[in-house]
């Protein structure tokens, strides 16, 4: 079944595009923003949302104003956060439960709106980009215990952004969090040939793990 396309209005932004990937007798709705220099194809979004139609579950990725005008720069936090409430407002749905999130910038910013109070089911953050590389002194998770749902974190071992004793740490102050690791993978999933995996390899890990805890 093909995409469907979908535009949404953001207040002074205009209207930013959406796919939606439907999925037969769904029970969620999985809103995923990729990462910041990622566009709305990019490939772990688009394996993500086929993989998940396969476990009933529908999933619905936009694009942020910047990357819908091909701009470099993300937008400044109050539009990317804006962005994030208009999509859930318009996917919302009372037939299905609803889980939000993206990898990296993408989750993170799913995150604050979420902790500011946004209404959902789950949260699901992979590669949540914790702090920038080499500047773990400037940690990223201040609002993590006003996360009241259930979140999972689902990172790469070899994550620059976040390593596996930095991720549990920040994971502690969220009430209901899963931490699920991908071994030998990076910030951007790729793993070294010599683990005799590969990078799909890898996403498929990911949406399994997403899937069971989804069921759960």
């Amino acid at each position: 079944m093909p995409d469907t396309s979908l535009r949404i209005d953001v207040e002074g932004a205009g209207a930013v595009g959406a796919l939606r990937t439907a999925a037969k007798r769904a029970v969620w709705t999985f809103v995923y923003a990729p990462g910041a220099s990622a566009t709305l194809q990019d490939p772990f979004g688009v394996y993500s949302a086929n993989a998940l139609a396969q476990h009933g579950v529908e999933v619905v990725r936009f694009e942020f104003p910047y990357m819908a005008a091909k701009r470099k720069a993300p937008d400044r936090p109050p539009l990317l956060e804006a962005t994030w409430r208009a999509v859930i407002d318009a996917v919302r749905s009372n037939d299905r439960k609803l889980v939000v999130g993206g990898r990296s910038m993408g989750g993170r910013i799913a995150s604050q709106i979420v902790a500011q109070g946004v209404k959902i089911d789950a949260l699901a953050l992979f590669a949540y980009p914790l702090h920038a590389p080499g500047r773990p002194e400037k940690i990223r998770d201040e609002h993590f215990p006003s996360l009241k749902c259930r979140t999972l974190f689902c990172s790469g071992t070899n994550d620059a952004f976040a390593s596996p004793g930095e991720l549990r740490s920040a994971a502690s102050k969220v009430k209901r969090a899963k931490v699920h690791l991908l071994e030998g993978a990076d910030h951007g999933f790729a793993v070294k040939k010599a683990s005799g995996r590969t990078r799909e390899d890898v996403w498929a890990e990911a949406v399994a793990a997403m899937a069971e805890w989804l069921r759960v």
